[in-house]
Order: C-alpha cells, then structure tokens, then sequence
C-alpha cells in the first residue's frame, strides 16, 4: 500500500509465475522440440566453437604473451601455440541445440517429480531480453545447488532467451559424460586456481572478452566462486568480474550489463551432504554413477524454487566519477598489467554491491522463520537442561511475530497470507520433517537421544540435524545481520552513549566482515541502516547522546543478538584454541582437523552450547578474520 512508496527499505519487488504449471499439462517432447529463435546482441549472427577458437588464437593479446613465455622459458613459438590449442579444446564450450533438447526433455522430467513448482519473475526477464540486444550481458546467479546452472539453461531455454555459456570448475569434467554434455549445453571448464600460469589466464580470459565484446553469448559466472555449503553468501571472488569489466574499461565495448539472479530453494537438494561436508565427514567424488544413484532424491518432495532476475546494472554507471579510464591510454591494450589500486577496489565495490543485489532478491520461506526460532528454542532448552519442545500454537504466534518484523525489515518473504498461520507452519514443518519431530502437540528439532552408540557419533550425527537447520535460518542473515550487530553492540557497550555503542557496532562489524557481506567502508551507513529499522519497529529511541531500549524493545534485541551468538561462540572458541592448544605452528591443512578435536573436546565435556561451532566454514571465516585483523600471522606460506 501507502506505506512502501513513504519507506525506503520496502522495495516492491516483481510478481512470479510457475513455469512447471504447463509442463504439467502439455507434452514435454513438443517443449523440448519447439521452435526456439533468440534474440542475439545487435542481431549478430551466432558464431561456431571454432571460429572462436580460432578468434581466441589470433588474437593480439595471446601472440603478446606466447612470445613472452617463450623468453621466459625458452620455448619455440610453435610448440606453446600448440600447448595453447589443446588448452582451449580442453577449456572450449560447443553448445548444440540437440543437446539443449534432450536437456529440455529430461529436466522437465526431472523437475516435475522433484518441484512443486518452478516460480520465475517474468518482468525480470522481459528486462534482460531487452539487454542482450542492446549491450554484452554477464548473468551471476547465486550459488546454493549443483541445480543451479541446469536451472538457468532451462529457465532462458523456456522463455526464449539466448542461452549462456557458463564458467564451469574442472571437477565437471572428472563425469565423463556428463561433462561432454554440460560442455555442449554451454559450459566451458576452467581449472579452480591456475596460480602463475601466464599462457592459461591470457587464454581463458580471452575466451571470455572474446565471447563477451562479440556479444555472441551471455557469460554466465558465480560471483562466489563456488556453491555456498551454509546458504550464506560468500565473499565475492574477482578474477572473472575483473575480465569481464575489463572491455568496457579499456573502452572496447560501450557499456556491459550485468544481470544478478537470485535463485532460491525452498529445500536443497544437497541439503545433508552440505551438512556432513562442514564435519568433515567425508564426501564422495563427483561422478557420473553418484548422479544415478542420487535417484532416490527423484522420490522426495523439494517444496519450490524462486529465481528472481534482478534489475540489470550498467558498468558503465557503476563506473561514474568512481575510476578514471585514462590510465588504460598509455599501453596498448593487448600488454597484459595488474589492475590499478582504484580499478581493483572499484571491482571489489561492485562485487559486494551485486552480492548485496543478489541476498535482497532471495526469497524466503516461512521455514526460514520457523527453523531460526526452533534453533533458539533448541539452546535455550539445553542450557536449561529441559528436553521438552514448543507447543504448535506458541511456535506459531512466534513465527507471526518474525514474519511481520522481517517484512518490516524489508525481507521478501513469501508467506501465503490467504492461510491461517497455523496451517502455513505445519506444511512448513511437513516439508523438513526429517529435521524436526513432533509429539503430543509439542515441536522440537529430532536430535534423538538414547540410541547406544558411542558419544562422538551421537554429536556428529546431532550436529548433522542442527547444521542443516542453521543454514534455513542464515537464509534470512541478510536481513537481519546489520540491526543484529547493533543488538549485540548495545549488548556489549560499556555505556548507553551513542558513540561507545558505535565503537562496539564497530568493531563487531569489522570483526565478522568475513562472516557476512558488509560492503567495504560503509560501516556508518551500515549503522544508520540498524539505527532506523530498529526505531521504526520502536525498539529503539535515541536521545542527544544515549541509546535507550524500549519495554518492547527487549524481546527483538534478545532475538537478534541471539542469532548471531554461535558465530560469537565459533570465533570464541578459535582464539581459544590458537591460545591454549596451538604452541607449535600449523599448516592451513592441519588447522580445521585440530580444532574440530578441540571442539568435539569441549561439546562432549558440555563446555560449549553451540554445534555449529563444529562448521569448517566458520572455523574457515574466523582464522581468516584473525589473520586480516593481525591477530595471527602467516610464516613462510603456512599460518601460525
């Protein structure tokens, strides 16, 4: 109504439909054989593999560095032009549109028994529709799910959109065929890190420029670098943003359009194995005979999935009065150089503020709620030594409770108003029954008790359940994070003065800035951001120079305070250990197993209330904070 225009932090935000809606009532093998004519950039006309190839072998930039590595190492020309050649058969993408349709075909196959629906935003994509055909277009969809690039093929394969090549990791090709199938519907293989390897960046960032300054495609990449195990964004990784801005910077290309997606999944497929991976129990290898095998997934119900396509953003506009293009006038333009001190934190700006772009288009479930709420009550339970659960009617007025906070926070939330909320927090719970139980009414995470196995076995197994809960609720992270920073500020405040409390705000923010997706330098802005959420629901007043909790106020501080705890808990307990056990220096492979045998020490002996402090990407986030802050250091390529 009314109030969204007056209120800067509720956006209105497009409407979905279900694409599976007809799949299900007309045949699949029309849909994958229909006719399908996209819109290419400038009307150009599609380009083969090897006229690619051939444009990425030819090009300035590569002769550059092929006779630079033959100085270097003494090579002929000629050999390392064939080195180069074989190195691009392996990287290569060679679409085919037969390929596209046995995909077509057998996703929706797929997709009808695993989805209940398929919801897409179709305002978003009339609005890259219109950007492929007027400027180089680069999709960065989020990354939660192996399903997610399959998904984007199919969604812009549906709607008639050009469809991308995607930057795919090496472990792909390990799946014999099922690489050679990815790679013909449009995924081209790069290798997880190629160190100092000149001849291979200059050709995979060729390959890309190529693609991208031709328009021939859309390039798709994940910002994050990798699929998220904890459903929290992960800091942005550069290199690719780096390539594909750098034909507008070196003014090659007028302007590129970069489109963030947000895809969001109601239940992930990978949910456990997530989980275990964090435990480090192990996982198996990515193979074609595990995809077969994961058939019995095919039997169990995944809710839906949301992909919102966000509002295009132009390099170009990003770029204004922030970098100054002429420093690219002085050298030609194929030498290869470092970026500049103001080119790379204008990339790092902009990856942040597409990752920010991406988490505010994400849609969230109200289990999202439900397993945030179920995970406090679960802790408070424990430390008051009680087994019992919440009553259905309780834990329904509480998710009520956060569902209006959350969309006073400005959350997408889809939450079906036409239902009563009871219903809606049942069919949530029946949805992720395997990860809470219900008895006599009462509802309570199933961490069972009193199976005779042995202690450490029964916490791992505990820790699988209140792993895959915490990545629901880091879904809603996002919204909650910068007003729950200021909670526990005022929480850890020596004084109620406005300027102490920012202090705190601070220095937590700093602190967890690995942790969460806090925009580099905007820690005033990220405070005034809490300050005015947390007045407009009055929890907060401020006077000249103090901060004061209301009386309604105590109940969503403790709330969010509460929510970042095991984070607290987690770093607690990493200087702990780098303090009490560490005398000798560490290798980075030898930290995670050495902490987790501290942590299990200190759960097992009823020392630490959090699980999650079991998590290696916590562990990760808090040694790499500790190092950024100082605090511990590096020695001759292996931390202390």
């Amino acid at each position: 109504g009314k109030t969204r225009a007056l209120d800067p932090m509720l956006k209105k935000r497009d409407d979905f439909e279900d694409i599976l809606e007809e799949r299900r009532n007309s045949s699949d093998l029309k849909y994958a054989l229909r006719c399908y004519t996209p819109v290419l950039y400038k009307g150009v006309t599609p380009c083969t593999s090897s006229m690619l190839k051939s444009m990425v072998l030819q090009s300035d930039q590569l002769h550059y560095v092929i006779n630079q590595v033959s100085k270097e190492t003494g090579k002929a020309t000629d050999d390392i032009k064939e080195e180069a050649s074989a190195i691009l058969e392996e990287m290569a993408q060679c679409l085919q549109l037969s390929t596209v349709r046995f995909f077509a075909f057998t996703l929706s196959k797929a997709f009808k028994t695993l989805f209940r629906s398929i919801c897409v935003n179709e305002d978003g994509i009339q609005r890259l529709q219109q950007a492929i055909q007027e400027h180089p277009v680069v999709l960065l969809p989020s990354h939660r799910s192996y399903m997610d690039f399959l998904l984007m093929s199919y969604i812009l394969y549906t709607y008639d959109v050009a469809l991308p090549v995607i930057a795919a990791g090496m472990d792909f090709m390990g799946m014999k065929f099922v690489g050679e199938m990815l790679r013909m519907s449009g995924a081209f293989f790069i290798r997880r890190s190629f160190g100092g390897d000149k001849l291979y960046w200059a050709l995979f960032s060729e390959y890309v420029k190529t693609m991208l300054k031709n328009g021939f495609a859309p390039v798709e990449f994940f910002l994050e670098g990798t699929r998220s195990r904890t459903s929290k964004s992960l800091t942005p990784k550069l290199g690719l943003l780096n390539i594909v801005m750098d034909p507008f910077l070196k003014g090659e290309v007028f302007d590129v359009n970069v489109v963030p997606v947000s895809i969001s999944y109601e239940r992930v497929l990978e949910e456990t194995l997530y989980a275990r991976e964090l435990l480090g129990i192990p996982k198996p290898k990515e193979s074609t005979s595990g995809l077969f095998k994961a058939r019995k997934i095919l039997s169990e119900d995944y809710g839906s999935i949301h992909v919102y396509f966000g509002q295009p953003v132009s390099v170009r506009s990003l770029a204004q009065g922030k970098v100054n293009r002429c420093q690219f006038n002085l050298v030609p333009r194929h030498i290869p150089r470092r970026p500049s001190e103001d080119i790379a934190s204008f990339v790092n700006d902009s990856a942040y503020r597409l990752v920010r772009a991406q988490e505010e288009n994400m849609v969230l479930k109200p289990w999202v709620l439900v397993a945030s709420l179920l995970l406090q009550y679960h802790h408070q339970n424990q430390a008051a030594g009680q087994k019992r659960g919440i009553a259905l009617g309780e834990l329904t007025a509480q998710a009520v409770w956060l569902r209006d906070l959350s969309r006073q926070y400005g959350a997408f939330l889809h939450w079906p108003d036409h239902i009563p909320p009871s219903e809606v927090v049942s069919s949530s719970l029946t949805l992720h029954r395997g990860l809470v139980r219900i008895c006599e009414d009462k509802v309570q995470l199933a961490v069972e008790q009193g199976f005779s196995v042995a202690p450490e076995e029964e916490l791992l197994s505990q820790a699988v359940i209140l792993l895959s809960c915490a990545s629901y609720r880091n879904q809603a992270l996002h919204v909650f994070v910068r007003p729950a920073l200021l909670a526990l500020a005022i929480h850890t405040a020596s004084s109620n003065q406005k300027q102490e409390v920012f202090n705190s705000f601070s220095f937590l923010r700093n602190m967890f800035s690995n942790e969460f997706i806090l925009c580099p330098g905007a820690t005033v802005q990220d405070f005034e951001e809490a300050c005015y959420l947390l007045v407009k629901t009055g929890a907060l007043q401020f006077t000249q120079q103090e901060v004061l909790v209301t009386e309604r106020g105590h109940r969503t501080l403790a709330f969010l305070s509460t929510m970042l705890d095991p984070f607290l808990q987690g770093y607690q307990v990493v200087c702990r250990f780098l303090c009490e056990e560490a005398t000798e220096t560490l290798t980075e492979k030898q930290f995670i197993p050495a902490v987790r045998k501290f942590i299990k020490k200190l759960l097992l002996a009823g020392r630490l209330r959090y699980m999650e402090v079991l998590s290696s990407d916590l562990q990760k986030n808090s040694l790499a904070a500790l190092l950024r802050l100082g605090a511990v250091r590096k020695m001759k390529g292996t931390p202390e």
